[in-house]
């Protein structure tokens, strides 16, 4: 009866999973999420209202990273002022650049806004290109397709597991772009005021024009002055509102939307930005809806 119970409560515990993730981003996490399914541990290491570029690599992220069979990033330098230190200082070889175990999202897309230079002149730009590639679908399906591979290859006895899953979200992917790029047909030509350049890949796949940016430069505070030069430009090239992300501070945003008598819009960005935001399928849905209210 002993080993008949002992047998029993074995049979109760949940399944182990047979990766454990360590995600860089919640746009990534959720992916791992879709194409994991109860295979994988995904842990999030940032949330959609910290600033993916200024991040702590704080002892609770090594400890995570210690033990993860895979870390998947953005790439393309977007953490590169964190990431690397989790990565050495860790002490998981499996995670280390150039091994199976590390992934970057960039590596599956062409990115937008290579500079043809690169110096502290121009602000915080990074040399391969704008990183800030998940607001576009097409790139998601891209990466969601390398990404399950990898997965597949790294634990291949679940490998038509993660190609299941991913052959499924792919699906229903491709139908939601279809659907979100016919609702935004009315948004094609718009002109925004962003934030920083992390709405680049949403605009660029709407049709929408970015008309000014409350920094300065990339990575710097928007400034009084700036912000004044910016509201006398707006009269000469209006915007039909100013967008800015869930982590960007709104008081920039808010001073030109009082002054210029254009919304101020929040978008989620990622998945967790905004209660309607709670994965990749809402994040957009989200962001569509809140970009077609402004064409009503």
């Amino acid at each position: 009866m002993r080993i008949l119970g002992s047998l029993l409560l074995l049979a109760s515990w949940p399944a182990v999973a047979a990766l454990n993730i360590f995600a860089c981003t919640p746009e990534w996490g959720a992916l791992a999420k879709e194409l994991g399914g109860d295979k994988a541990s995904v842990y999030t290491a940032t949330t959609a209202l910290q600033d993916p570029h200024r991040v702590e690599a704080r002892p609770s992220l090594l400890a995570r990273a210690r033990n993860a069979d895979l870390m998947v990033c953005t790439g393309a330098e977007l953490e590169i002022g964190w990431a690397p230190l989790v990565q050495t200082q860790s002490g998981n070889p499996k995670i280390q650049n150039g091994r199976p175990g590390y992934f970057e999202a960039s590596s599956a897309v062409r990115l937008i806004e290579r500079p043809a230079r690169v110096d502290r002149s121009l602000g915080d730009v990074h040399s391969m290109g704008n990183p800030h590639l998940h607001l576009d679908p097409r790139n998601v399906a891209r990466v969601a397709e390398a990404l399950g591979e990898r997965m597949a290859a790294l634990d291949p006895a679940e490998g038509a597991y993660y190609r299941a899953r991913a052959a499924s979200f792919l699906e229903r992917w491709r139908a939601a772009t279809a659907r979100w790029e016919k609702e935004a047909a009315p948004l094609k030509g718009m002109a925004l005021v962003v934030y920083h350049k992390d709405l680049s890949y949403l605009l660029e796949w709407l049709g929408m024009r970015e008309v000014g940016a409350l920094e300065p430069k990339p990575g710097l505070p928007p400034s009084t002055a700036h912000l004044t030069e910016l509201l006398e430009r707006l009269k000469q090239q209006p915007a039909r509102a100013v967008v800015r992300s869930a982590y960007n501070d709104p008081r920039a945003a808010e001073w030109l939307s009082e002054h210029a008598k254009i919304p101020a819009v929040t978008l989620a960005y990622t998945v967790g930005g905004n209660d309607k935001a709670g994965d990749l399928f809402g994040l957009f849905d989200d962001t569509l809806a809140r970009l077609r209210a402004l064409s009503r």
